[in-house]
């Protein structure tokens, strides 16, 4: 009777120390929730301090270096680098070479653009900016058939914790998602918590936290923090594993030698028992 004790204790220490965790692979759901209607995507929308690019294009050059902030070392046209609405970017458009000098929105949502003056773009996605300038340059009989490019400049997300590269990740388009960022910075880690992901975001002047299971599609699909916006911070929770390992010997029982050591000490043990 003890030796059959003995035994399953061993196998039991075997399979434990053996075994492969169940949280590591991503949309474990995935076959079950087949035809699951997603989100509507969601568009970035201006906030004050974001940074955009907005080209005309036109058929008339003239037109189109009015209204088109370029600068280089031999001429500048509309807007200068002192101006705390206009800073220089690596960016060229409208037709001409140089530095693209990007809009700043303000505190109070607006940005100041040539001719036009002051332009409201708070809460406006990229589509609706370049709608709307596009329709104010036509009603004022400035322009009759413009091509208005709205363009990102400083949006960004962080990704921090147990990715391969955490930090600044710039949003360059539309609908950018956390798989995006998660991808941006290299996937997780073997540490890092599939079930638990954490997204921090400012909404309305609160703090607000999302937690996401990367494990279940069904789950990620339907959070509020699928599509990320500006500012968004992802972090990534280390696994207890990881944690563990932080300590000087709090390792230990995560190495396979550990459970062989003691499965063959209990099998010794168990043979001194039944002679």
């Amino acid at each position: 009777m003890k030796y059959n004790l003995y035994l399953i204790l061993t196998f039991t220490l075997l399979l434990v120390g053996c075994s492969a965790p169940k949280n590591v692979a991503y949309f474990q759901d995935a076959e079950q929730i087949r035809g699951m209607a997603l989100q509507w995507e969601q568009p970035l929308k201006l906030r004050p301090n974001d940074k955009i690019n907005i080209i005309v294009n036109c058929a008339d050059p003239l037109l189109r270096q009015q209204f088109n902030l370029i600068s280089n070392t031999s001429n500048r046209t509309l807007g200068t680098t002192s101006s705390p609405q206009f800073t220089a970017g690596n960016v060229s458009g409208g037709g001409s070479t140089g530095t693209m000098l990007a809009y700043t929105v303000d505190d109070q949502g607006d940005i100041d653009f040539p001719v036009l003056g002051k332009v409201a773009v708070k809460g406006m996605t990229r589509q609706e900016v370049s709608a709307y300038i596009s329709a104010r340059l036509i009603a004022r009989d400035l322009v009759k058939d413009p091509i208005v490019t709205v363009e990102y400049v400083n949006l960004s997300v962080k990704v921090l914790g147990e990715v391969n590269r955490p930090g600044r990740i710039d949003i360059m388009r539309d609908n950018y998602t956390i798989l995006d960022a998660i991808a941006d910075a290299g996937d997780l880690t073997i540490n890092g918590q599939r079930e638990n992901v954490m997204v921090m975001r400012e909404v309305d002047g609160e703090d607000q936290t999302y937690n996401i299971n990367l494990c279940s599609r069904q789950d990620l699909l339907s959070s509020p923090a699928f599509y990320l916006q500006q500012n968004d911070v992802v972090y990534v929770i280390p696994n207890n594993k990881r944690k563990r390992e932080a300590k000087t010997t709090g390792n230990i029982f995560n190495q396979p030698s550990i459970w062989i050591s003691l499965a063959s000490l209990l099998t010794t043990i168990t043979a001194l028992l039944i002679k």
